[in-house]
């Protein structure tokens, strides 16, 4: 479970430096839209490679599965296209806060309700607490 855990802390540094670097590289070319495509063919390469060296067959199975599942696909083209257009007008960092409150809040609702085949884990007082002051202690790092 540790590793797990330092795989996600690893996925969450890069987070904010995926956000600059891709920032970065809107404003010197001039389109944060064409920053994003940029990212996701570099990003489609990698996954790919990834994947056939790990999993082939999944690409098999893709036919069989619920087509909903595929909208993820648009949620992180949001995400990338948003923090791409947004992060060098509001920050980086405060960009990232928005992100982090929205995931937590998601977060918690999707392992509250189980949604999407997610484990249950009830949003009890104890845990709300937690979220809360995880979101308190993400505001206050943005407090100059």
């Amino acid at each position: 479970m540790a590793h797990y855990a330092m795989i996600m802390v690893l996925a969450g540094i890069g987070i904010p430096v995926l956000a600059a670097l891709n920032a970065q590289l809107g404003v010197r070319i001039g389109s944060p839209a064409a920053a994003a495509t940029v990212l996701f063919v570099v990003a489609f390469i990698a996954s790919l490679v990834v994947a056939f060296l790990v999993a082939p067959q999944g690409f098999s199975k893709l036919v069989d599965v619920p087509k909903h599942l595929f909208l993820a696909g648009v949620l992180i083209a949001f995400y990338v296209l948003s923090i791409t257009f947004i992060a060098p007008h509001f920050g980086v960092g405060n960009a990232v806060f928005f992100v982090l409150l929205g995931q937590l809040i998601s977060a918690a609702l999707i392992d509250h309700f189980g949604l999407f085949g997610a484990q249950v884990s009830p949003v009890s007082l104890t845990r709300a607490g937690g979220i809360s002051v995880m979101a308190i202690g993400v505001w206050l790092t943005q407090q100059a």
